[in-house]
């Protein structure tokens, strides 16, 4: 099926599935995707990741069963009272997926900005976050600019870190900014170890890439390594060495300053290109961000996006 399907089937699952214990990854395995791919076209597409979706929707719910049990003259309490108001906020909790009756009533209370005991005197502040209706429209705007390329098996070499798919857009740049301050700058001293670095990153021109791979702490946070092209040799300590399989490659250009083409490009990407593609799918877990030489601040700054496609 297409993306957009797989989405919308997706959607159709978790609503099916909110008060069990899933994941992103089961939600994927049931619609038949990539877990990495489906958490980047599902944030993009939707501007939630699939923990915060299930998070809001099950809170909302949440929310609804406090409003019914002040209309039944249940107590709802945050905890601090005995008898059944305790009781009640307890199998909230449980229903819901949280730990304690803390954890759920800090979390209710952060999603609609009210406890749940005040939320019963004012349901009418109820938070309201209902399902997800999925549609691609794509109207006017630039043509995307790309090219499919055969590629051998690459090993790149470069420093590590995991983001979640929620703050990546956020968090990704302020790596980028540290690695340039410890390890760009002209007037930069350092010792022996800091000068192995040092020699790597100028003959595998590390920074030429970031590579983004599945595999974080969980599904919801994925591998980022700022790389260039490994040319053999020790591998310095902080250092990684990653290897990307050959295969097709679909190569999307950008134009403009950093971070914001690049981030354009990748949303248009995942929101108007991979849905409803009928010539190529996604075929493995890796995505390569390329950067040219110059200053990232210039409107006509070159970059590209790399996506691996296999022919359907």
């Amino acid at each position: 099926m297409d993306l957009l399907t797989s989405l919308r089937k997706a959607i159709d699952y978790m609503e099916e599935h909110l008060l069990m214990d899933i994941d992103a990854e089961k939600v994927a395995d049931a619609v038949y995707l990539s877990p990495f791919y489906f958490q980047r076209c599902f944030k993009i597409v939707t501007g939630y990741s699939v923990g915060e979706y299930l998070r809001n929707r099950r809170l909302y719910l949440a929310g609804l069963d406090v409003i019914r049990g002040r209309n039944a003259g249940e107590k709802i309490s945050g905890g601090e009272e005995n008898g059944k108001g305790k009781e009640k906020i307890i199998d909230l909790a449980y229903k819901y997926g949280y730990e304690s009756p803390e954890s759920f009533t800090k979390a209710f209370t952060r999603f609609h900005g009210l406890s749940p005991r005040e939320l019963r005197v004012q349901p009418h502040q109820i938070k309201v976050f209902l399902p997800l209706i999925v549609e691609i429209s794509v109207k006017g705007g630039s043509r995307m600019e790309f090219t499919i390329e055969k590629r051998e098996a690459m090993k790149m070499i470069g420093f590590e870190r995991i983001f979640s798919f929620e703050s990546s857009y956020q968090e990704i740049p302020k790596f980028w900014q540290e690695f340039n301050r410890q390890y760009c700058r002209r007037d930069a001293e350092c010792g022996m170890k800091e000068a192995a670095v040092m020699q790597t990153i100028a003959e595998c021109i590390v920074g030429e890439f970031g590579v983004c791979v599945e595999g974080g702490t969980d599904m919801e946070h994925f591998r980022y390594y700022i790389a260039g092209a490994y040319q053999g040799g020790e591998i310095p300590d902080g250092m990684k060495v990653i290897e990307i399989p050959a295969g097709e490659w679909a190569k999307f250009k950008c134009r403009g300053a950093m971070p914001d083409a690049l981030q354009t490009v990748n949303t248009r990407i995942f929101s108007e290109w991979i849905p409803g593609n009928t010539e190529f799918e996604i075929a493995s877990h890796v995505t390569i961000e390329w950067y040219s030489d110059g200053d990232m601040n210039r409107e006509d700054y070159e970059s590209a996006i790399w996506i691996p496609v296999k022919r359907l």
